[in-house]
């Protein structure tokens, strides 16, 4: 099992303004946690605090990037009945820190987010969608914390940037050739939280991100503008002005 003291010697490297030193320890956990088919919920909290405050510590913008995108690549790294507590583990961490993070160090976290989002889409993306399971798995943590429709602990600046990026990230997954059952399963914590949040601003925000309109094409409920302008619908006629 994992341990506060194991994890440590890396976590502090990995918030290193030396990148051979922040290599050499993201290789390190990487290997790390590879090698773990299991880790308890609370070690894994463990390692997530000490993760938040490693990006933390990272001041320049440009770390701050890498950093974010190589704890979003560990994901990839994991063993299959890791992949799913870890993610949670994340999300309760971020809901947690949420009121402790300084604006001057919020885009950071913002930007780690994102990330994630990104992460957890690509890992059920894998055999092009096929896992259900795997889908609804990832979908249950969803809706268990940064999409929770009741659970107060979560802050809704928490909620308002998944929910903000949430259909991006889908574009960047996905393709143009959407299953519209695996779309509707992705949707389901967004419409949840839609009609379950007891807050009205919550509420909005998640119509809004429903009322994508990338969402109405992936269903076929629209044209996209550059099919139209191909087919010569929805151009306006020049205006050659007045006859003579």
């Amino acid at each position: 099992m994992a341990s506060e003291t194991q994890n440590s010697p890396f976590i502090k490297s990995l918030a290193s303004s030396d990148k051979e030193i922040r290599d050499q320890a993201l290789d390190s956990l990487r290997t790390y946690l590879s090698s773990r088919a299991e880790m308890s919920e609370l070690d894994l909290l463990k390692l997530w605090k000490g993760l938040f405050y490693c990006l933390w510590m990272q001041d320049k913008p440009a770390h701050q990037q890498r950093l974010s995108r190589d704890l979003a690549s560990l994901v990839s790294t994991l063993q299959p009945a890791l992949v799913l507590p870890f993610l949670s583990s994340f999300w309760k961490t971020m809901a947690r820190e949420w009121g402790n993070i300084e604006a001057l160090r919020m885009d950071k976290y913002l930007f780690l987010i994102r990330q994630y989002v990104n992460s957890s889409l690509r890992y059920i993306s894998r055999n092009n969608w096929g896992d259900e399971k795997r889908i609804e798995a990832c979908m249950q943590v969803f809706g268990e914390t940064p999409l929770s429709p009741v659970d107060v602990k979560v802050p809704n600046g928490m909620r308002y940037h998944v929910l903000d990026v949430y259909v991006d990230e889908l574009e960047k997954v996905g393709d143009e050739t959407w299953d519209v059952g695996v779309l509707e399963r992705l949707l389901g914590p967004v419409e949840r939280l839609k009609k379950e949040s007891r807050d009205k601003a919550v509420r909005k925000a998640a119509q809004e991100t429903l009322d994508d309109e990338r969402l109405k094409v992936w269903r076929g409920e629209v044209v996209e503008d550059t099919e139209m302008k191909e087919n010569g619908e929805g151009e306006e006629e020049e205006w050659g002005g007045i006859e003579d």
